[in-house]
């Protein structure tokens, strides 16, 4: 909670516009206010770090080839989320989005069949789903050449 605390006053002290939120949520627990900022530019810490709480920035760009630049120059990939009518730009943002998900007019579906983890400095790997199994082996190929020359894989 004073890590997200931290990055909502971050966000105020750096010149973004607090839209709505950003306080603790009542005095038991750890719960911080849904949080929306306007005004975000590319450098300020909360368009850049994860922040993994309720808080939401909001970055104006002019076209699509913008905004798939600005989105992958982050350091991060865990997962986007995409609001679209137009069933072209779902298709070409998932493609050209490096994150290891992206959900297009929906956020937060996973199952246990699904995989989940980040490109880039997000995650270790993966999570669930079939890809998860890699997390836990060692894959090696050996090759080995005898001495007619034939090669056994």
């Amino acid at each position: 909670m004073d890590k997200i605390l931290g990055y909502i006053e971050a966000g105020k002290n750096e010149g973004a516009e607090l839209l709505t939120g950003g306080a603790r949520h009542g005095d038991k627990g750890y719960f911080v206010e849904p949080t929306v900022f306007g005004n975000v530019n590319d450098d300020m810490s909360i368009a850049k770090e994860e922040i993994f709480g309720p808080v939401m920035s909001v970055l104006k760009f002019k076209d699509m080839d913008e905004l798939i630049r600005r989105a992958n120059e982050t350091n991060y990939g865990l997962a986007a989320g995409v609001q679209t009518t137009n069933i072209d730009n779902a298709y070409r943002l998932a493609n050209e989005l490096r994150a290891g998900t992206v959900w297009v007019n929906c956020y937060n579906l996973l199952t246990e069949q699904t995989n989940f983890g980040g490109f880039k400095d997000s995650g270790f790997g993966k999570d669930s789903g079939a890809l998860a199994i890699n997390n836990y082996t060692d894959d090696k190929l050996v090759i080995i050449a005898q001495n007619d020359d034939k090669i056994i894989p």
